[in-house]
């Protein structure tokens, strides 16, 4: 029976691979297509000359490291907050936290647009509204990563300590609570990333350099160069993710909380 359940596990393991990575592959060797009966990197070429490729992809990142950012300031105090002081606000927190599975992307750029383009809320031009809008999206999945690393340690243990020792709020959240999550906080920012990376319709109708619609715009007018850069991106977005880890996990001290 044991051998048997070790059996089902790497067939099951290798046709996740299978389907995750088959259509990539496939993806790839379209790409290779460009020049009449042989196999080049042309689209490739004319992708990395393109600067609205670069510009696009660019700005992706930064809106994506951003969102990281704002995520993690917003999140982890409210999760840490609610955790600790407000249990029984627990489930209406979480609540909300769904919303953006509930509400359309169309439905929420066209509130944003609404509601920030005259005063005395006149951002619609701002980046920090492409932000804010990326930091809703992505709420669900990072408040819930956050959720579920405090989840693992003593948050009340570790609080109370550290105010014997004379420790205020922002170093208690800042300097004991944020590092024992610092895994949680990585898995949500790299949800949080591939969200902005693929994210289209915000982009689109806020009028903000991005790479999806980049990709849109080039699938309109060329053939291979969206294959290639549909690869492209997705290995530059893992590299940023790599990025992500090696700049988050550090070089520090290991976790001081203990599970309970």
């Amino acid at each position: 029976m044991k051998r048997s359940g070790v059996v089902w596990s790497w067939f099951w393991m290798i046709l996740g691979i299978l389907y995750f990575f088959l259509p990539l592959v496939a993806t790839f060797l379209f790409s290779l297509r460009a020049k009449l009966g042989i196999l080049s990197f042309l689209a490739y070429q004319q992708l990395f000359t393109d600067d609205d490729f670069i510009k696009g992809f660019s700005f992706s990142v930064l809106w994506g490291v951003l969102t990281i950012i704002v995520g993690i300031l917003i999140f982890v105090p409210t999760a840490y907050w609610v955790r600790l002081r407000l249990p029984q606000f627990r489930t209406a927190v979480e609540f909300i936290t769904l919303l953006p599975f509930v509400v359309p992307a169309i439905v929420f750029v066209f509130g944003l647009v609404r509601t920030f383009s005259h005063p005395p809320f006149l951002i619609v031009d701002s980046p920090a509204l492409l932000v804010a809008g990326y930091t809703v999206l992505s709420m669900p999945y990072m408040y819930r990563a956050i959720d579920t690393g405090l989840r693992a340690i003593d948050v009340r243990t570790l609080t109370e300590a550290a105010q014997s020792l004379g420790a205020d709020w922002a170093t208690i959240l800042f300097r004991i609570i944020l590092p024992n999550i610092r895994v949680a906080i990585l898995s949500g920012a790299f949800l949080s990333f591939a969200i902005v990376m693929g994210e289209y319709i915000l982009a689109q109708y806020l009028a903000k350099p991005a790479f999806a619609p980049f990709l849109a715009f080039l699938i309109q007018q060329k053939a291979y160069e969206p294959a290639a850069a549909t690869v492209v991106s997705f290995a530059l977005t893992w590299a940023c993710m790599g990025i992500i880890n090696l700049f988050g996990r550090g070089r520090g001290q290991a976790p001081i909380a203990g599970g309970h």
